[in-house]
């Protein structure tokens, strides 16, 4: 089977497809939807869950290994050393080596990781299992984002890339639904701490899906014989249409050279560093946050997660579509960010109902979690076709640096303060920039290639 080097665009056919009618086109695209879109849907879940995991894991794993909320807060960031080191290098391993080999190496790997948190049991093994799980997971989120500019236009990328940002919140239902419940009614088995039971049966999927992956995943359009080559072609025209004359080597350093020349770059990554701030927040601070509204149960911390996390799962794919309907970017994204900064704002009064509190939490997820998919619809349309691998994981790797910075300063906020209010507060205010930075530094039309 030909293998196509994602880096570059593909070749365009002799003679280029007509447009299709809107009805065939939704046809093809939905064809391509499920035959793709479902498989990645369950490995980021299950990425992100790997991730997100040790938020439940503290309710128990602090109190039985001595660890601070600092030392926790420290052992969250240092997964993300391991991220951006190895993020751009991954992408240009997808960009030469294609989709299904990289994808293929990057869920085996940080599978084994993630099961091996079950044997952590000083603060050393801790870092040093979260930075090898970041190392091997690297390049996952970039990958994927550069995938499906393969096989979806500008236009219909941003319902797209909802769909994945659901996973996040789906992961925040699963861990709530299946993380206290492994935690609660498995500690003790084997001698074993619940927390242990954890790591082990929520990392071992990705080993599995990983192995799938070698069979299920094609490179691309061109690869894919569940298309017709007409259909092949007309995915591979829509893409050159948009990357037309801008082939270059996106998997060579020279490339990295011109992605770094480009100050949108900077701009796009400081977005994203103020966005995952916050959205990180929620991930790995929420069980603690439910318990700080007077819930002690784990069970209950747990179950009472899945209500922000199921509405911001909706939320998100609602306001991405309305985006894309609209063709919409920069008003979306402000509205999410300004609110969202509000209700994170809000939670620092402290309102003695439990519904009030889960209620301005909630909105917290959907703002938050619905700008994330606006955002990255807007990057691949305004670099450069020859640097966009390299531009997308830089962009990803230098604002994914939240989760360094975010875990550790919020721990120490905590730790000194005994209140996340002032964390709130500085998050409220990096939200708030990133909508003000996109709607005044971001044009709202594509930059010519």
């Amino acid at each position: 089977m030909h293998t196509q080097s994602l880096g570059a665009a593909p070749a365009l056919p002799e003679v280029l497809p007509h447009s299709l009618p809107l009805r065939q086109e939704d046809a093809l695209y939905r064809k391509v939807w499920l035959r793709i879109i479902p498989f990645l849907f369950v490995c980021y879940v299950v990425s992100f869950l790997d991730r997100i995991n040790i938020g439940f894991a503290q309710l128990q794993m602090k109190q039985d290994l001595g660890f601070s909320d600092a030392m926790y807060g420290l052992g969250a960031a240092v997964f993300y050393i391991g991220y951006v080191l190895c993020e751009v290098p991954s992408n240009m391993l997808l960009a030469r080596f294609g989709a299904r080999r990289t994808f293929t190496r990057i869920m085996v790997l940080w599978g084994v990781a993630s099961v091996g948190m079950m044997m952590v049991s000083k603060p050393s093994h801790f870092y040093l299992l979260r930075f090898l799980l970041g190392v091997f997971e690297a390049g996952f989120f970039p990958g994927i984002v550069l995938y499906l500019t393969y096989w979806f236009p500008a236009r219909r990328r941003a319902a797209v890339m909802a769909i994945f940002f659901a996973g996040v919140a789906v992961a925040g239902v699963l861990g709530g639904l299946v993380s206290g419940w492994i935690m609660r009614d498995m500690a003790g088995v084997l001698g074993m701490y619940g927390w242990q039971w954890m790591f082990a049966i929520e990392g071992a999927p990705a080993v599995l899906l990983g192995v799938v992956a070698a069979f299920c995943l094609v490179d691309g359009p061109r690869q894919a014989r569940w298309l017709t080559p007409d259909e092949q072609d007309y995915l591979v025209a829509q893409h050159a249409a948009e990357t037309r004359g801008k082939g270059g080597h996106a998997h060579s350093l020279q490339a990295l050279g011109q992605a770094l020349r480009n100050p949108r770059l900077y701009l796009f990554a400081f977005i994203y560093f103020a966005l995952t701030c916050g959205s990180l927040t929620l991930s790995f601070w929420m069980p603690l946050m439910i318990r700080d509204f007077g819930i002690r149960d784990v069970m209950a911390i747990s179950l009472y997660s899945v209500i922000p996390n199921a509405i911001g799962a909706v939320g998100l794919i609602l306001i991405a579509r309305r985006s894309d309907r609209l063709g919409e970017r920069h008003g979306h994204f402000l509205c999410c960010t300004a609110g969202g900064a509000l209700a994170l704002a809000a939670l620092t009064l402290h309102v003695p109902s439990l519904g009030v509190s889960l209620a301005i939490l909630s909105v917290a997820a959907v703002l938050i979690f619905a700008a994330l998919p606006i955002f990255w619809s807007l990057p691949p349309s305004h670099l450069p076709a020859q640097t966009a691998a390299t531009g997308i994981a830089f962009i990803s790797s230098i604002g994914i640096t939240s989760g360094i910075v975010s875990p550790w300063v919020i721990g120490q906020i905590k730790t000194h303060t005994g209140s996340m209010d002032n964390a709130l507060y500085l998050l409220a205010g990096l939200l708030l920039a990133s909508g003000l930075a996109m709607w005044k530094g971001i044009p709202r039309t594509p930059v010519a290639h």
